[in-house]
């Protein structure tokens, strides 16, 4: 297998296992409860959440771990609008599944949610969100990066232009962690999600960055923790996890940027010499995360898909309602047959040239079969 869907999810480091495995067992206790050792993984997810307030540029304190991406999103969101007055949601059109459908719960209980658009190079533009704010827009969404074009959004801008009229922006960048340094204090925005998966920690783990001052509610209830934000008992190994990953990716991010622009090049000029006529990259003149490309090819992506079986690759799936690879190829204009015909490839830090090569080879014999 070769694995090529990175921005799906990513392997669990080998550094962060071993962060995680005594607390499976051997120091199982909460954090909350009357003993020495008790204190002491008090104390150890304190240095987890340092970990990630250092990946993310901002201080502890604004750092609240959640059950993983989806989870962060919906806190973020609903934790600032659901206790409000109904008012005005602005939702970029290529958000994720959770920020839309958190959008659409408030759009149940009388919000006015508003959808806006991108450019047919996979980026918004901030005047054009400015020019849809009303006097009652409370909150605009928009990510850092996304998963399927690798665009990346001018998030800080966006959040200057909120700012000025008193309205809030939430940043899902779950998918920037990782691939490039992160600083919250520079994109501006109020909060902002992390998802540990993404960037080779343990799956159900995440945070959301909140800022100094800003006042969320809780979206679920119980004997509360993490600020009053979180009940139950805690995933106590996984924030152990996600703090290990982030320590790890904060050592790592500035330096995997470059080598993963050359695989990820070296991938499409592959496939351009020896597949016609020539795949397509698309929004290849956009701002990109290095990692990722999402390609046209000349023939139907999921027959290429069956017969590069060795390959691991995203694909969009025809159903109703659309999935977000075809959701996001539509909102850049995109044909249903041109989305048939495209891959989605990300790379991650141990993708090699070698299996990039072959990767190539893969799916030229795979092209050459259909072809014949």
């Amino acid at each position: 297998m070769i694995y090529l869907d990175y921005n799906r999810t990513t392997p669990l480091a080998p550094s962060v296992l071993e962060a995680m495995q005594p607390y499976w067992a051997t120091h199982f206790l909460l954090p909350g409860q009357e003993h020495p050792n008790a204190q002491a993984i008090g104390e150890a997810m304190e240095h987890a959440r340092e970990g990630l307030a250092l990946l993310a540029g901002c201080d502890p304190f604004e750092i609240v771990f959640t059950d993983g991406g989806t989870s962060a999103n919906n806190l973020a969101i609903l934790g600032q609008l659901q206790t409000q007055q109904p008012g005005h949601l602005l939702v970029s059109v290529l958000e994720h599944e959770s920020v839309h459908a958190a959008a659409a719960h408030l759009g149940s209980k009388g919000w006015h949610i508003e959808t806006f658009p991108c450019s047919v190079d996979g980026v918004i533009d901030p005047d054009h969100v400015a020019s849809k704010m009303r006097d009652d827009t409370r909150l605009v969404c928009l990510q850092a990066a996304n998963p399927v074009l690798g665009t990346i959004q001018p998030v800080r801008e966006l959040a200057d232009l909120c700012h000025r009229r008193g309205i809030s922006l939430h940043c899902d960048a779950t998918q920037m962690f990782g691939k490039l340094p992160v600083d919250v204090e520079q994109l501006r925005a109020d909060t902002v999600s992390i998802s540990g998966h993404k960037f080779y920690g343990p799956k159900g783990t995440g945070a959301v960055y909140v800022r100094r001052g800003l006042q969320l509610a809780p979206i679920q209830y119980g004997e509360p923790r993490e600020m009053g934000l979180q009940s139950g008992a805690g995933n106590v190994p996984g924030y152990i996890g996600i703090g290990a990953a982030a320590s790890l990716a904060s050592r790592c991010s500035g330096d995997v940027a470059d080598n993963l622009t050359e695989v990820r090049e070296r991938l499409i000029e592959g496939l351009r010499a020896v597949v016609q006529p020539l795949p397509i990259a698309l929004c290849e003149d956009a701002p990109r995360l290095p990692n990722t490309v999402a390609i046209e090819m000349p023939g139907e992506a999921k027959r290429l898909q069956r017969s590069a079986r060795q390959l691991v690759m995203a694909t969009a799936r025809s159903n109703d309602p659309p999935d977000a690879i075809t959701r996001v190829l539509r909102a850049i204009g995109r044909t249903d047959s041109q989305i048939g015909r495209t891959l989605c490839i990300s790379l991650g830090w141990t993708t090699s040239r070698d299996q990039v090569d072959r990767s190539v080879e893969m799916l030229a014999e795979a092209w050459d079969g259909l072809a014949g």
